[in-house]
């Protein structure tokens, strides 16, 4: 494993402003399949897709819950957070290896490649939800993502927004930034190393110095 530092950024809520989308496209499937769960779009932030549908859904609407959000996003818009791209770009001129790791799944990956035909060159490999057996906050994705990229994770940098990343990034070792697009301050600040109000408020300096 290399000596040097890795970072590893989660997707939605970190590199791509995502979140309030995803939030209008489940409430309304809670409108139409109630699950019963308090504030459902908040709830399963962090979740993959096979979790929400078999935690939240009955077998037989399983299907068209899956191919209702399969077309939400590929119709979808998937932003940059500014200064999201440079943060990266800037790593990379440094010579740390820098990953997405993303619970969500690889037909997702290829609409927002599709968007920004640039986005997978940007980043050394990509951890899809797919490519685990346990979602977060299970670590192992992150742990997959530093195995991949050759650093220790121990070396690595996590950069997270969701609860449930969060806790997947302090199980896995890392040292663990803490974005708060998606919660209030005070629910992400116990859950991290390091705090920020987004992406564009994170340097190269910072992360090496964590």
């Amino acid at each position: 494993m290399k000596e040097t530092p890795g970072v590893l950024f989660d997707l939605d809520g970190v590199l791509i402003d995502t979140e309030s989308t995803y939030a209008r496209f489940w409430t309304a499937i809670d409108e139409r399949f109630p699950t019963g769960v308090r504030d459902f779009a908040t709830s399963i932030k962090g979740s993959n897709l096979q979790e929400i549908l078999a935690g939240h859904f009955a077998p037989e609407v399983q299907s068209e819950v899956r191919a209702m959000l399969m077309n939400f996003q590929a119709d979808m818009r998937y932003d940059y957070f500014p200064g999201a791209v440079e943060l990266v770009e800037s790593l990379r001129r440094a010579g740390v290896p820098v990953c997405v790791v993303t619970s969500s799944d690889q037909g997702k990956m290829d609409s927002l490649a599709a968007q920004h035909p640039e986005f997978n060159a940007l980043f050394d490999t990509i951890v899809t939800g797919d490519m685990v057996a346990h979602a977060k906050p299970h670590p192992e994705c992150f742990l997959l993502g530093a195995r991949l990229i050759g650093c220790d994770i121990g070396r690595c940098v996590v950069v997270e927004d969701s609860l449930k990343g969060l806790e997947a990034g302090r199980a896995s070792g890392a040292r663990v930034v803490g974005l708060t697009t998606t919660y209030a301050p005070a629910m992400v600040q116990p859950l991290c190393h390091f705090m920020a109000a987004d992406i564009g408020h994170l340097t190269l300096e910072t992360l090496l110095a964590l």
